[in-house]
């Protein structure tokens, strides 16, 4: 392993600057790569005329990316950690760009699938870019940094929506994405001419069959939760790519523990403090994303319903963002309690502030500031918990794995996002009420998947209450664990 270069606190006067730009430079290329989750949400109704193909085609312009980034999201963790992490970042930011370029020169489905293929691949530059915060920050600044690294996957979701919906009801669809394109240029210079390059690796070999079995696995997985309310939960295709996911990544374990240079160290990833993050995270996953699927849908649904209030996909957008403008001020609060308490306890704060937004929307559900009111309590527990997980992992791993154990800790609560969008599914669609011939869901079927958000964050209240008791740091450093590999912020020695 090598030495890594000493902490810009060692460096003189001027690192305070430099890592104000280098966290600043950072967070924005995470906003623009989490911009992906929403930018295509205001013309996925019209896909199916804009490429002259069947609405069941057009729904893989969302799954390819969402199948593209749980697949590249561990892979460029890994492949960071072996040959820089910075490197890295720069060519997930390059596939956006490419990706972005290819839908804005498309006018059929392949080309489109293809692009948003590529902005899938893209989505390792959160991870990413908290390794390379971990490796290039003084300790004080550590904690705030990697919370609002963390939180711009959240951020940049709430702010896409409203972006996106201004954008394609004022100009040509495809402006969409060249917006992105030059969203991703810009990021790519300020990384090139900001951001450092660490010299934390842990070299060696590539664990190719272990990419290409969790590959093969995760796209089984996610296939099957994400598309199974559209094949039937009990049909065969359903039920087959249930069985290979469990086959696939069963062998891929067995795999992973006996390679000398393994794609995810399970070893570990099995260490309590991580084991007991990752599975918060699927939890926290599942309870930000059912804010994203209930709210938008009662601000757009007709008045006639009784409950819908009727507004255009805009007014939707600009509802949730000031919850994103909320994450990004709860960043230094969350590094302040992780610091004063412990990481675990910001977790556990965070996570019953989002439940109790849940539960403030079931009764107040009838006007425009209810939504925005819950959009942002729900937004300051999701700041709070995305704020602590990075410290969490980091806290267990050495500096050597940074990247790969962060973007494993991503890729959990994508787990959970892709599983609350499933649940959320199949619970809208069996709810409906007549509405003249049309069938929308009932005002009890939101009630009920905001009810199953309250309880998902509760459930994740629980599972972090396992994780070990926190030694917090008494000369300003950020918590460490009993029995961590080394505290946060301290830099690697071979």
């Amino acid at each position: 392993m090598s030495h890594a270069p000493a902490p810009p606190a060692e460096a003189g006067g001027g690192a305070l600057p430099r890592s104000n730009a280098v966290v600043a430079v950072l967070a924005f290329a995470g906003i623009v790569v989490s911009l992906m989750q929403t930018l295509v949400i205001p013309i996925v109704p019209e896909l199916p005329r804009l490429l002259d193909a069947p609405a069941s085609d057009t729904a893989w312009a969302v799954t390819a990316t969402l199948l593209a980034a749980a697949v590249a999201t561990p892979v460029m963790g890994r492949l960071g950690d072996m040959y820089g992490k910075r490197r890295m970042l720069l060519v997930s930011v390059v596939l956006l760009v490419s990706g972005s370029v290819v839908c804005a020169l498309s006018e059929s489905l392949v080309p489109m699938i293809v692009g948003r293929v590529l902005q899938g691949l893209a989505s390792g530059v959160i991870p990413l870019g908290i390794s390379i915060m971990r490796d290039e920050l003084p300790a004080e600044r550590l904690g705030s940094a990697t919370a609002l690294m963390s939180a711009s996957l959240g951020i940049g979701g709430a702010l896409g929506l409203p972006a996106a919906a201004l954008i394609a009801d004022n100009f040509d669809w495809h402006v969409l994405f060249w917006t992105s394109a030059g969203m991703g240029v810009v990021a790519l210079l300020c990384v090139l001419l900001v951001v450092p390059e660490s010299r934390v690796r842990t070299g060696g070999r590539f664990d190719l069959v272990g990419g290409i079995g969790m590959a093969a696995g995760l796209a089984c997985l996610l296939l099957a939760v994400s598309k199974g309310a559209d094949w039937g939960w009990g049909s065969g295709t359903t039920l087959g790519l249930f069985a290979a996911a469990v086959v696939i990544l069963l062998a891929w374990g067995w795999w992973e523990l006996r390679v000398e240079q393994p794609l995810v160290d399970l070893r570990t990833t099995a260490r309590r403090q991580v084991l007991v993050t990752n599975l918060a995270s699927i939890a926290v996953g599942f309870a930000m994303f059912a804010m994203s699927l209930v709210i938008p849908q009662i601000l757009q649904l007709p008045a006639q319903t009784g409950y819908g209030l009727g507004k255009s996909m805009l007014v939707a957008g600009l509802c949730m963002a000031p919850s994103g403008l909320v994450m990004m001020a709860t960043a230094p609060v969350s590094a302040a309690i992780s610091r004063a308490k412990g990481p675990k306890v910001t977790l556990m704060i965070g996570v019953l502030i989002v439940a109790a937004g849940y539960g403030l929307n079931i009764v107040l559900m009838s006007e425009v500031w209810h939504f925005i009111l819950v959009a942002c309590i729900i937004g300051a527990g999701v700041g709070f918990g995305y704020g602590s997980m990075p410290a969490l992992i980091m806290s267990a791993v050495p500096a050597s794995e940074t990247a790969a154990a962060n973007s494993l800790n991503t890729l959990m609560r994508s787990l959970g996002t892709s599983t609350a969008s499933a649940v959320a599914g199949v619970i809208l669609a069996q709810m409906t009420t007549n509405l003249g011939g049309y069938a929308p869901p009932s005002e009890n079927a939101f009630k009920v998947v905001l009810a199953v958000g309250a309880g998902a964050a509760l459930l994740a209240f629980v599972v972090a209450s396992f994780i070990p008791r926190q030694q917090v740091a008494a000369a300003g450093g950020e918590p460490a664990t009993e029995g961590s590999v080394e505290p946060v912020g301290a830099t690697a020695k071979s």
